[in-house]
């Protein structure tokens, strides 16, 4: 099995050496692209109980959680509990974490689309920032409230954006020192809430972890940003919207580099510190778009190239012009080192996206949202 394709990049038995016997894991926005690879991993790779609270908004799905435990059988159907709380309401939120009675927390809910974010700001201020309040409020009270030995292990890890830093010119690289500088409601969003999470730590000695990632891809992503998009426009004949000049450059990190990076910051790294995650795969959008062209030459019959149907369209406003991670830390502290390059995961998830048209398209259909452009001010 070549790397794009492992499903479990971290062996079993040192996925349980991390979790160092927390049997009770809560997942929050476990519905979502990057939780619910997180929660996959661990139902496949652990023994725990995952409680997964997701307000089961219109880019959830569990389809790809279903589909794990369909292959795992019921005792792994047993260990994940989903709990379906808006984390902005505060009581169900408290009732939802006295209810899962962590071990250990993984903050991944959040509202993430940067174009929905410059439609409709309020949503992105209401999930991500007095949700990230109303969990902090409620993981504080469990958290002193756990007996000695438990008090000692316990863990919350927040999961944050690069796009805090804001934007870099041609060189450099954002690490844990940048100064933030976010420029879009949903960076400024992120921005509050890792400063609420810092700020719980330094104030009442939350013992918290943070981590900064670079743009993930790969599979089960609902279909609006930048890679499922393309794939799908261009597999159906559809004008492929390349946004401004196509020069804005992008980190690519391939989801499941990512789920080992997070669950070795949550077990590993050191409390009240900050990593930053990144994939080694700078791209500017118009070689992402190109990469993905020539990948469905190779797999789809068409009579001109697939490059012919990019079509540049106005830019988003605040468009950030270049992103990219220096993982230094976490890569000496931790041991980390992404699995997959760019073109190994890119075609992977080509090939997953082409053989799941049917889930995108019914995910798309509930989430009402037909693949059009949204974010233009």
């Amino acid at each position: 099995m070549s790397a794009a394709t492992s499903s479990n990049p971290l062996p079993d038995a040192r996925l349980e050496g991390l979790l160092a016997g927390r049997k009770r894991l809560l997942i929050t926005g476990g519905g979502g692209f990057i939780g619910g690879a997180v929660v996959r991993r661990l139902l496949e790779g652990s023994t725990a109980t995952v409680f997964n609270l997701d307000k089961m908004g219109y880019a959830s799905d569990l389809r790809g959680i279903e589909t794990l435990l369909e292959r795992l059988g019921p005792d792994a159907a047993e260990r994940h509990r989903l709990l379906q709380v808006d984390l902005a309401d505060g009581e169900a939120t408290a009732a939802a974490v006295r209810a899962a009675d962590p071990d250990l927390v993984l903050h991944l809910a959040a509202e993430s689309h940067v174009d929905r974010s410059i439609d409709g700001p309020g949503a992105f201020i209401e999930s991500n920032v007095a949700g990230t309040f109303q969990l902090l409020q409620a993981v504080r009270a469990h958290w002193e409230g756990l007996s000695e030995e438990r008090r000692g292990a316990f863990r919350l890890h927040h999961i944050s954006t690069d796009e805090v830093f804001g934007s870099l010119g041609a060189t450099g690289r954002f690490s844990e020192t940048t100064p933030y500088d976010p420029r879009s409601p949903y960076s400024a969003s992120k921005a509050a809430s890792d400063h609420l999470v810092s700020a719980w730590h330094h104030t009442y000695g939350l013992p918290v972890v943070l981590t900064n990632c670079s743009n993930n891809y790969g599979p089960w992503q609902f279909p609006e940003k930048l890679i499922p998009v393309v794939i799908l426009k261009a597999a159906a004949g559809e004008p492929i919207p390349l946004y401004g000049d196509g020069a804005n450059v992008r980190d690519w990190l391939y989801v499941e580099d990512h789920v080992d990076a997070l669950l070795l910051a949550a077990t590993q790294g050191e409390l009240g510190r900050s990593y930053c995650v990144g994939g080694h795969g700078e791209r500017t959008n118009k070689q992402v778009v190109e990469a993905i062209c020539t990948l469905l030459d190779q797999r789809l019959s068409r009579s001109t190239p697939h490059s012919t149907l990019i079509t540049p369209v106005r830019d988003r406003p605040g468009h950030d012009r270049r992103y990219a991670i220096d993982p230094t830390r976490i890569s000496t502290e931790l041991g980390w080192q992404p699995r997959h390059d760019f073109e190994q995961g890119l075609a992977a998830t080509v090939d997953w996206y082409l053989a799941n048209r049917d889930w995108c398209q019914a995910v798309r259909q509930r989430a009402g949202y037909g693949g059009e452009r949204i974010g233009q001010g």
